[in-house]
């Protein structure tokens, strides 16, 4: 796997899976912050002090990842290990080494729940739940401010929240989604000009396109699948497969699209303390997945469902970033392609700020007192740009003080 050399300089040397394993395990046990500041840590570790690959092939990579639905920095660590791993074993071990410390972290909190019990601890997990509260309405602020500058823009994102306060669960999602994306063919066609630069990492054009059918055949042969032998592991797999192929816009959208599918699994508490403690480990926030899936009722469950809904959730941002590198030059340069991905941008804004209200807002936010911690959370993260397992920490001991006062 190469940059071209004729746009980004001289080629890299070429190193191993195991070199590769043991950079990515490095920057999985140090990564935290989220998807914005791995991709700084990536940029210092890999380009700056490695020189894995030059700045303009690194700066390629991740524009080729935001415009793909899926977990960017966990693509953009992929796409590395591609480079730097000799072909898909090396981006298989990056993906190994940044993913299974978070993911493994807290599979064992999931399994250690049941043992938090009594007042402190209560307290605790209430605060985790303002976490949550304090970590999405940052989310909510910072990409409505990023993807919703206009007027058209604003208009799909709060038809986003009509849609998906009105048609509840992940079909509703999934239509704001496409909805948001065939309006920003008619309304988005003035956001900007076609991205420069060139990627060519020679994947073949045949595995390109085995990728693509993959990902495809998976997105609707799984339902049918399961409709059809009532397998749980099956339900399991498709509820997460549905979720990692379905998040524009950053990891906390798959917030409101897991909370759809999991509905029924795993209590709307259990949720969303997992989803505060995903704030405090390092690495990929879709790691959450392995909380839920450790977490749920029923079987499977334990380390097997974490397993399964860990690889489910990262499979076809994973596959689609593979099939989209042999065509990616003139994709991104398409007009009508960029123009859907305003919109559906613009989508998730809305339903991100419905997931806000419900469940985040409404399963912790029980009192005044909550709302003057949630908003201090978020004052926090917004004004003084602290990370988030500060937040973390600071809500968790608070929620532990006023419980046991």
């Amino acid at each position: 796997m190469t940059i071209d050399t004729a746009e980004t300089g001289a080629q890299p040397r070429q190193g191993s899976p195991a070199e590769v394993f043991r950079v990515f395990l490095k920057l999985g046990l140090t990564s935290f912050g989220g998807p914005i500041a791995h991709l700084g840590y990536f940029r210092d570790e890999l380009v700056q002090r490695r020189k894995w690959i030059d700045e303009a092939g690194y700066a390629d990579i991740v524009a080729l990842c935001q415009f793909l639905p899926g977990p960017a920095s966990s693509q953009v660590g992929f796409a590395l290990g591609l480079l730097r791993g000799r072909g898909l074993l090396g981006g298989l071990a990056a993906w190994c080494g940044f993913t299974l410390p978070s993911a493994a972290l807290l599979c064992a909190l999931a399994l250690g729940a049941a043992a938090l019990t009594g007042p402190v601890a209560e307290g605790v997990l209430h605060g985790l739940k303002l976490v949550a509260v304090a970590v999405v309405a940052q989310a909510v602020w910072g990409m409505a401010r990023t993807l919703t500058p206009d007027r058209p823009r604003a208009a799909i994102a709060l038809a986003a929240v009509l849609v998906a306060v009105f048609a509840a669960g992940s079909l509703g999602q999934i239509g704001a989604i496409a909805l948001g994306a065939v309006a920003g063919l008619w309304l988005c066609r003035d956001g900007g000009p076609a991205p420069a630069g060139r990627l060519s990492l020679p994947v073949s054009r045949r595995g390109g396109a085995v990728a693509l059918a993959l990902y495809a055949a998976l997105f609707l042969a799984v339902p049918a699948l399961t409709a059809a032998t009532g397998s749980q592991g099956l339900a399991l797999f498709g509820a997460f497969y549905r979720s990692g192929a379905l998040v524009f816009g950053g990891g906390h959208v798959v917030l409101p699209l897991l909370q759809a599918e999991v509905a029924g699994w795993v209590t709307n508490e259990a949720f969303l303390e997992g989803y505060g403690l995903a704030q405090a480990v390092p690495g990929p926030l879709f790691t959450f997945a392995a909380w839920l899936g450790a977490a749920m009722g029923p079987a499977p469950n334990g380390i097997a469902g974490a397993a399964i809904a860990l690889a489910a959730i990262f499979l076809p941002g994973l596959l689609l970033l593979y099939g989209t590198l042999p065509y990616w030059d003139a994709l991104r340069r398409r007009l009508g392609a960029q123009s859907a991905m305003r919109g559906a941008n613009a989508a998730v804004v809305g339903i991100l700020g419905a997931a806000l209200y419900s469940p985040v807002w409404t399963s912790a936010v029980l009192t005044p007192r909550d709302f003057a911690l949630a908003l201090a959370g978020f004052l926090v993260l917004t004004v003084w740009k602290a990370p988030p397992w500060t937040v973390v920490l600071g809500l968790a001991a608070a929620g532990a003080a006023l419980t046991a006062a």
